[in-house]
């Protein structure tokens, strides 16, 4: 049957508009909140809104499937939500609440929507990369015969045309085309409009050229079906040829004007042309608007007819032309991005739509067909009809034990590959699950043993060129379905992005997956913004960085990180460590991979105050300095404070003048320091900070709970320094930024010197660079020096 008479399009009809209304109405009712309780306007993207309107009603109640997945794009927000409203999954008091406190969210979350938001968007250009590392990820479960009674399902982005300027897209593009990446669909929004301005002309030749040369077929949604109808009537052709080559803004500029203003355009360029005017004079001022922005984003016929015409698991870009702001007083006006309807417009708007004054939230007011129809229509749409879309599923058992490397000396980088190698030599359930990746440093990051007993994926295999020529190499790596590493390029926006995905299968796809992704340290900074939006959809993810610091000394500034300490403390949703000991470590991972499984009560636990019950996402700072192991038993009470953060490694005694508080790889400085000072200040403490993020967190949640009466509560700081004498001084020490630690003296008032790096390094060796920065044992006695004056300490070397 063709697509213009598909007995779906009176039904999708009355939903465009409804959703047209809806999205409109709510940001008009969120600012005239917002400017009743403080003044503020904040423009409410209606014209975004409205420009995607039409697709998002083929998408949703035509198209799609249970299975499918999407991200939408982050101006379309109100449009989903009132999708969900119609669907039942949104509650008109979160509506009537948008971008206000508790209400639906300015832009779709995971997390704070409760509306089946698939990933969240915001960050832009994110999400729409999301759907390409979450196809992968559906391919690596399936690849294990995991998940084989749910139909594959496509991963869908609604893309701005502006949004395509982010630079991670094609980033993704290029690793999507490295991996084969399928059933993957990204639909751009092609209004022609950005927030400042009008988009460049050409741009859409670009597009169709880029996605070609990897790979995607492209789909060009450019006339709807009446101006498809109009080109082949007589003079029909030379009028495509003039919308053809109408500049954007020209275009954009007769949009807002309207039929007249097209009318007198269309006969001054074109003169009289006898078919073709004849053609325009057939219509009304009304008439020829609809016609002369009938674009196939609007145009629901051929947007049916395009999607549901791909009958292949290839990837594919639709560029749907639209016009921004469509349907709306504003469509196509230069300003509009922020732009809202002024009352009047409004009041204008509720009467074309039919929408009785007072009844602006009723889900079926002003609509033609009955509303038991449109009931009926809507709990019959395939997307729907399963209800939750949301999967679950069993954590993975962690061993109650993690045996740490033997070795006298060791790194922290070198103690993570072999505890790493040894799960991979077991038949554990954990180790199945487990899946690495990294940017291009899989071997300099320690995974190559893991590698080379797992394998890498890929979904058809690939022998070892290099073995099957017998060739010698450390490394044996076979390509295969049932491998466990991804290998990514060089882009840690791509690592994170990807590890984003890893870390949602267990929602997305209903198969647990414990992901690992490994990087250097400094290059963190790099993916951030990527980092941030995975934690903020509560990916869960382990992400070891390594080597880390000025340790990483003949490297230089460039590769030597300075703030990542600040970022595991201060990044939501991310538990960050840093321990200087490979047995602290393997008490980490143990405890890592079962937090990242858990799903609990947010309520604190009363013994530290942290929210370990609901889990989250782990960064493991690591360095590939080589120190000295303690020789000690790993007691249960040592094993759970080095999870909670810190413990004595020398307990101050009562008289005690000088506490040293370390982090890291400077363990084998801060030891020293204290010998060296042990003669002349007295009962001298050293703590062992081995995650100073958890030691902050819990602090200030006791601190709160204390201002709610709670009087009892203590954190894991708290009570390790509580008997501390209040003259005694504290002198911290890392090889990263000394604000890292330079809160510890506020825990109960006692004096603080906190050592650390604020400047970019240079290259040396490890020695001249802790010297450089005053963070090698001599450093820090002569801190302890002037923060406890006494007699001279005797160790102390003049500068």
């Amino acid at each position: 049957m063709p697509a213009t008479r598909d007995p779906r399009l009176p039904y999708l009809a009355e939903l465009e508009k409804k959703l047209l209304w809806l999205s409109t109405w709510t940001i008009h009712h969120a600012n005239h909140l917002r400017e009743s309780a403080d003044g503020l306007k904040v423009g409410g993207h209606q014209a975004s809104s409205a420009s995607l309107a039409t697709i998002m009603t083929a998408l949703y109640f035509a198209t799609l499937r249970p299975q499918d997945r999407v991200a939408v794009k982050p101006h379309a927000s109100p449009v989903f939500h009132a999708i969900q409203y119609l669907f039942g999954n949104q509650t008109r008091d979160k509506l009537e609440r948008f971008r206000g406190y508790k209400g639906a969210q300015s832009y779709p979350s995971r997390t704070k929507d409760g509306d089946d938001v698939d990933f969240s968007t915001g960050s832009v250009g994110l999400g729409v990369a999301q759907t390409l590392f979450a196809s992968l990820v559906q391919d690596y479960v399936r690849a294990r015969g995991w998940a084989a009674d749910q139909p594959e399902g496509r991963m869908i982005a609604l893309v701005g045309d502006a949004e395509m300027d982010e630079g991670n897209i094609f980033e993704a593009l290029l690793e999507g085309w490295k991996q084969g990446v399928r059933n993957t669909w990204w639909i751009v929004d092609y209004n022609r409009q950005s927030l400042d301005a009008v988009i460049r002309e050409g741009l859409y030749a670009r597009f169709q050229a880029l996605f070609e040369a990897f790979g995607w077929e492209v789909v060009t949604l450019k006339y709807g079906s009446l101006l498809e109808e109009a080109f082949r009537e007589p003079g029909g052709d030379r009028l495509r040829t003039w919308i053809d080559t109408c500049p954007n803004q020209l275009y954009s500029a007769l949009t807002f004007q309207g039929g007249a203003a097209w009318r007198k355009r269309l006969m001054d360029d074109l003169g009289d042309q006898g078919d073709l005017t004849a053609l325009i004079e057939r219509r009304s001022d009304a008439e020829l608007g609809r016609l002369m922005t009938n674009l196939a984003g609007h145009d629901l016929p051929t947007l049916l007819e395009a999607f549901e015409g791909i009958d292949h698991d290839r990837p594919v870009v639709f560029i749907a032309y639209t016009i921004k702001g469509f349907g709306l007083p504003l469509a196509g006006h230069k300003d509009n991005h922020a732009g809202l309807l002024t009352p009047k417009q409004m009041e204008g708007f509720q009467a074309q739509m039919k929408v009785r004054p007072g009844h602006e939230w009723e889900k079926f007011e002003g609509l033609s067909l009955p509303q038991a129809e449109i009931e009926r229509f809507l709990a019959e749409a395939p997307f729907a009809r399963e209800g939750t879309r949301r999967w679950s599923a069993p954590a993975v058992d962690v061993p109650e034990t993690m045996a740490a490397p033997k070795q006298e000396t060791i790194s922290t980088q070198a103690g993570f590959g072999l505890i790493l190698n040894e799960l991979a030599r077991s038949d554990a359930a954990l180790a199945e699950r487990i899946v690495t990746t990294s940017p291009d440093v899989t071997v300099s990051t320690n995974l190559g043993p893991w590698v080379n007993r797992r394998g890498l994926f890929a979904r058809e295999a690939l022998a070892d060129t290099f073995k099957a020529e017998r060739i010698p190499s450390t490394f044996n790596w076979d390509y295969k379905p049932t491998g466990q590493h991804i290998e990514l390029g060089i882009a840690e926006m791509n690592l994170f992005i990807l590890l984003s995905a890893l870390g949602l299968s267990h929602s997305l796809f209903g198969e647990r997956l414990i992901p690992i992704g490994t990087l250097y340290d400094p290059f963190i900074a790099r993916g951030l913004d990527a980092l941030n939006y995975a934690c903020y959809q509560d990916s869960r993810f382990l992400l070891v960085a390594t080597p880390s610091g000025v340790t990483l000394a003949p490297e230089g500034g460039a590769h030597q990180s300075i703030s990542s300490p600040l970022i595991g403390l201060a990044q939501d949703g991310l538990a960050s460590f840093e321990p200087a000991f490979v047995d602290e470590l393997a008490e980490i991972l143990r405890f890592a991979f079962a937090y990242l499984q858990r799903d609990g009560d947010a309520e604190p636990d009363e013994r530290t105050w942290l929210r370990d019950a609901t889990g989250g996402s782990v960064y493991l700072r690591l360095t590939t300095r080589t120190i000295e192991q303690p020789r000690r038993a790993m007691t249960p009470d040592l094993a759970r404070d080095v999870v909670d953060g810190a413990y004595w490694m020398r307990e101050p005694g009562p008289n005690a003048e000088i506490v040293v508080a370390y982090t890291g790889a400077v363990a084998p400085e801060a030891i020293e320091a204290v010998g060296l000072m042990a003669e002349d200040r007295r009962d001298v403490g050293l703590l062992a900070v081995t995650s100073a993020d958890r030691l902050n967190a819990g602090w200030t949640a006791a601190q709160r709970a204390r201002e709610a009466g709670l009087v009892h509560a203590r954190s894991h700081i708290e009570r390790l320094l509580e008997a501390v004498p209040t003259h005694c001084g504290i002198v911290t020490v890392l090889d990263g930024h000394p604000a890292t630690l330079g809160w510890l003296g506020a825990v109960h008032g006692h004096r603080t010197r906190s050592l650390g790096v604020e400047h970019f390094g240079q290259t040396g060796t490890i020695a001249d660079l802790y010297r450089h920065y005053g963070i090698d044992a001599q450093g820090i006695v002569r801190a302890a020096q002037a923060l406890a004056p006494g007699r001279p300490i005797r160790h102390l070397r003049a500068i």
